[in-house]
């Protein structure tokens, strides 16, 4: 049997989750279609997800077609969760891209493209909707070659178009308008196609044109459209023989080295850690041990892969396989198993922009909601939590209020923690400016720990994080206390880190460099301090040391306040180009020189994402619905007038 890891894609509201259940239905693995607006799916089985109608969690479920196991990865399509699905992508072999026949290409159908054409992954297009009033198909295909990509054929024409009984007709090789098109997209990367085309002739045959075709699209050149309705079931006849016959089939050989990667992690109901498991080559098995990242080998308690709708128990997943892997506790995210290769993905996030404070309503809770939320950012590791001891208060980054929406209703149904938010803002960072340093020795009664600390902080370049360094020599180093000097550094790494998460106006201090410029220790037999303290330095005195020594060195080289930036295009009406450009100009943004094609103009602009929620209210009224609106993060830039303060950081601020 020969698998196939297929994504579905799309804008909120395109249909791909409907679509996902008229492939189950079509191959029997259900008896009745479910229904999104009835929350009644296979795949969307989150009691948010059924409330709203959107796709939350990537859901696998599996199919076969002929002797071809489709495992299907129905991902979500609104902007709030672009991260759920982007994870998706590195362990997909082909993906359906659907964009609705009513709405066309919509801001987050391009977001997924360019992702997509980013990775190089195999992609089929289908135009969804063809029976809703409003439907269009030459004008789609239009908006798809302009604004995704003009590397796609229409594999077929729509009848009786915006109707009930609309259908899908598809196009065959020997018909020669079509032959004359599908060459047309086919020749640029074929020679002998290209000598055929351009011959008196023309003539290419039937057979020559599909190899091709399929060649193509498996290398991601080429992305043929289907047109359809999930509901009606039009056209999903000829989707479906296109899956198996235009996008690779994974490699299930067991030979070579063992490689997967960890997609998702969900728990189980006892509470137990389940990894989604995409293998690339060779074969894992129960009771075997395998390595993770962290150089920890842990034994498989149990597999289950999936087959026809469900996942089913199994000895083992081989090459190709998608599975339920039990017994990997330290597993995350990301994480290669054996030798798969790096993750592409990883760094492609933009970071989130928005934070809100989170207390749970009962304070006896305040342990249960700090453990649920570890849960919650092992299963997504962009929920970024961050715990302030010093105003015992927790704080989550968002991209979105959808997610915060959703944050709080998995708390109260999955860990039966009730919280409260309290309000969203802009998560600004802190730069250095100069150049700054402090010095604690053990012996002065002025440092309260039985350590000595330099620490230096000085710029870094725009972008390049917090990084670490040492001046010492390692023989002054704590190897007793570390055994080793690397320990040493990553410890102290994660004091620095933990230290720099409030800065002088309460911000995380970003693009900096730490180097520790002294470092001294009392042994087992060494001197007491003058005032009596202790005989022995422990990690704690470093770990307690750290923070207090570099807000002193930080109040010497003195912060700036900066706010992320967000890139954004939009595609207005022409005629409406002068108040896009006015409201954009009141709101910040700095406009670069906008450009105008037939009816439509597009502006870019970099303005701070503080205000990008305001023009996408007002964007509306300004262009009668038609505005388009695509957003990339762009960086921080410093704050102009007053520096923002953190409010729940007021009380810990550095005197």
């Amino acid at each position: 049997m020969q698998t196939l890891n297929l994504g579905i894609l799309a804008h909120v509201d395109a249909g791909k989750t409907t679509l996902t259940e008229r492939l189950l239905y079509a191959a029997g693995v259900i008896d009745a279609l479910g229904s999104v607006d009835r929350g009644t799916t296979q795949t969307d089985s989150l009691a948010l997800e059924q409330q709203r109608g959107i796709t939350i969690k990537s859901a696998v479920a599996s199919f076969t077609i002929d002797d071809v196991t489709v495992n299907l990865i129905d991902t979500p399509g609104h902007p709030d969760f672009i991260a759920e699905a982007e994870r998706a992508l590195g362990v997909l072999d082909g993906v359906v891209l659907v964009i609705s026949a009513v709405e066309g290409v919509q801001p987050q159908t391009r977001i997924l493209m360019r992702a997509l054409q980013r990775l190089r992954v195999p992609t089929l297009i289908f135009v969804n909707k063809i029976d809703r009033a409003g439907a269009r198909d030459a004008e789609v295909l239009q908006e798809i070659a302009e604004r995704l990509t003009p590397a796609i054929v229409a594999m077929g024409s729509v009848l009786d178009l915006g109707t009930r009984t609309a259908d899908f007709l598809a196009s065959l090789s020997a018909d020669p308008g079509f032959a004359a098109r599908l060459a047309d997209v086919l020749a640029p990367r074929d020679e002998s196609i290209m000598a055929a085309y351009v011959s008196d002739d023309k003539v290419v045959s039937r057979r020559r044109l599909r190899e091709e075709l399929a060649v193509q699209t498996r290398r991601a050149f080429v992305h043929p459209v289907f047109f359809g309705s999930a509901i009606t079931g039009a056209g999903i006849d000829a989707l479906t023989s296109a899956i198996v016959e235009l996008l690779p089939i994974a490699d299930r050989s067991t030979g070579g080295p063992t490689a997967g990667r960890v997609f998702k992690i969900e728990r189980g109901p006892a509470g137990e850690k389940i990894a989604y498991v995409r293998m690339f080559s060779g074969t894992i098995r129960t009771r075997e041990q395998v390595e993770l990242p962290s150089d920890k080998r842990q034994r498989i308690t149990a597999i289950r892969v999936f087959q026809r709708g469900g996942a089913i128990d199994s000895p083992t997943a081989v090459a190709g396989d998608i599975a339920k892997v039990w017994g990997l506790t330290d597993s995350r995210i990301g994480d290669a198993i054996g030798q798969a290769p790096a993750l592409e993905t990883t760094h492609q996030f933009a970071p989130p922009t928005l934070e809100t404070v989170i207390t749970p309503r009962n304070p006896s809770d305040r342990a249960r909601l700090r453990v649920a939320l570890d849960q919650l950012a092992e299963q997504d590791p962009l929920i970024d939590v961050h715990q302030n001891d010093a105003v015992q208060e927790m704080t989550v980054w968002l991209y979105g209020e959808v997610q915060k929406e959703v944050i709080g209703t998995t708390l109260a149904t999955d860990f039966g923690v009730d919280v409260s938010f309290l309000g969203t803002t802009t998560i600004y960072v802190e730069r250095p400016i100069g150049t700054g340093s402090d010095l604690q020795l053990l012996q002065w009664d002025a440092n309260p720990y039985s350590a000595t600390l330099g620490l230096r902080i000085e710029p870094a370049p725009a972008g390049s994080g917090v990084a670490f360094r040492t001046e010492v020599d390692q023989r002054d180093l704590p190897i007793h206390i570390y055994k080793t000097a690397d320990s040493f550094v990553e410890h102290m790494t994660q004091y620095i880190e933990a230290a720099l998460e409030a800065g002088r106006f309460g911000w995380q201090v970003t693009d900096c460099t730490v180097t520790m410029t002294e470092c001294g220790y009392y042994a087992s037999d060494g001197p007491t301090k003058p005032s009596g303290g202790t005989t022995r330095t422990v990690a704690a005195d470093f770990r307690k040391l750290t923070p207090f020594v570099l807000r002193r060195a930080l109040e010497q080289a003195k912060t700036v306040v900066c706010e992320p930036m967000i890139r954004t295009r939009i595609e207005v009406p022409s005629d409406s180009l002068g108040v896009v450009l006015a409201a954009v100009a009141r709101l910040g943004g700095a406009v670069e020189p906008s450009s105008q094609r037939g009816e439509l103009a597009t502006v870019e602009t970099v303005m701070p994402a503080a205000r990008l929620p305001d023009l996408q209210h007002r964007l509306p009224a300004l262009t009668a619905g038609e505005a388009v609106v695509e957003t990339s993060f762009a960086g921080y830039a410093l704050v102009g007038g007053i520096p923002p303060v953190r409010d729940s950081q007021i009380s810990a601020r550095i005197p």
